[in-house]
């Protein structure tokens, strides 16, 4: 176990957002107004997601970025997908976009409904 993993619980850091575990991501959705984000598709936002997330399809290019906009780049932005490997790729993107800081749910929601 790594030193930062025993401080700060298991967090690791992908090369473009930090990855929080499902209890880490659970606290600091709840600790406050936060931005979190959906990237999976409309049907599978349909059939669940987290309780106040916004749904932006990772692969409505056209749409994609156009749809951050509205967001603050300098508050975090917590993001997830199915299983962990779309809200990385979002997180590139956004990370050039100029977000800086980016939370990302380890294992995506097939985690979090578990």
């Amino acid at each position: 176990m790594s030193i930062l993993n025993y401080l700060f619980g298991d967090r690791s850091t992908a090369q473009n957002s930090t990855i929080l575990d499902k209890a880490d991501y659970a606290k600091a959705i709840k600790a406050r107004k936060i931005q979190l984000v959906d990237v999976r598709t409309a049907r599978e936002f349909q059939a669940g997601h987290i309780k106040g997330a916004k749904n932006i399809d990772l692969f409505q290019f056209g749409s994609f970025n156009a749809a951050f906009e509205i967001f603050d780049k300098s508050k975090p932005l917590y993001l997830y997908c199915q299983s962990g490997n779309r809200s990385q790729k979002a997180a590139k993107k956004l990370k050039a976009a100029g977000f800086d800081e980016i939370y990302d749910l380890k294992g995506g929601y097939s985690n979090w409904i578990r």
